[in-house]
């Protein structure tokens, strides 16, 4: 039924463009009316029906049935009519529920070295943002950053809600890191940042922090929660370490496996609802 439904949705005027141009258009001026029927120059606004498809409530053609008989109200007022029109910013509700036009994408993406976490760059420098454009036609923005230089996992989602959530340093969204120093590191001072370290008058409190097994004493893995930024090379920093790898091995329940450098994947529903879980 739903396939039906879909066919049906693609034999509606505004998707005839195509089709039309390879026709004889002398014939009858029906056909040159439908031409005329062109969609809104602006993006944010389109038609009601569209809005409830896009919503996931049903298709354009059971929208125009449900619009008729007064289930949808825009900003407060129930709508009858056809073709009208709405903002993305309307409050558009039906049967009460309040709906969202723009489908929530979650993408994770391993980030590779030298890319920068911003939307657009005015230096011109790659950014990790670039690599996951073919992910979804909506503009996905980082739930958080990672430096230049730091590798591994980064969530982008046009989900603004659930960016400010994970993004709350009260929510200690669990962060592990792969670290290189330039040196080994000293028992002692792991010990000293296990117990808590003091960066900036502010202790910082780490979940667990060990040496790399089969690795040289200059590799740690450091389960952290803090959302300060660059917060695991300045902990190093304070002890006179510099960290030449940092690399994001697992970010909340996220992990890498199966997720080359570089390649990035949608999440699973479970892994939304786990996400969604935070607050």
């Amino acid at each position: 039924m739903a396939r039906s439904n879909s066919n049906n949705d693609r034999k509606k005027p505004e998707k005839k463009g195509a089709a039309f141009r390879n026709r004889n258009i002398g014939k009858g001026k029906s056909s040159i009316k439908k031409t005329e029927n062109k969609k809104p120059s602006d993006p944010n606004v389109i038609r009601l029906n569209r809005y409830l498809a896009n919503s996931g409530v049903c298709s354009r053609r059971e929208a125009d049935i449900y619009i008729a008989a007064g289930n949808v109200t825009v900003n407060g007022k129930h709508i009858s009519e056809m073709g009208y029109k709405v903002k993305l910013t309307d409050d558009v509700r039906f049967d009460g529920r309040r709906l969202n036009p723009i489908k929530k994408e979650y993408v994770l993406l391993n980030k590779p070295k030298d890319f920068v976490t911003v939307g657009r760059d005015e230096r011109g420098r790659r950014t990790a943002a670039s690599l996951v454009a073919a992910a979804s036609k909506s503009e996905l923005t980082a739930v958080d950053k990672l430096d230049k230089s730091t590798t591994g996992l980064i969530l982008f989602t046009n989900d603004g809600e659930l960016s400010k959530r994970l993004a709350r340093p009260k929510n200690g969204l669990r962060k592990i890191y792969h670290v290189t120093l330039t040196k080994e590191l000293r028992s002692a001072d792991l010990k000293r940042i296990k117990e808590g370290l003091t960066v900036e008058e502010h202790v910082v409190r780490v979940q667990d922090i060990s040496f790399v097994d089969n690795a040289p004493k200059n590799q740690v893995g450091i389960e952290i929660f803090s959302s300060r930024n660059n917060i695991v090379k300045r902990l190093f920093e304070e002890l006179d370490y510099e960290v030449t790898k940092l690399d994001r091995v697992v970010y909340g329940s996220l992990t890498k496996k199966d997720l080359p450098r570089g390649h990035w994947r949608y999440l699973t529903e479970q892994e939304v609802i786990n996400l969604g879980m935070i607050q």
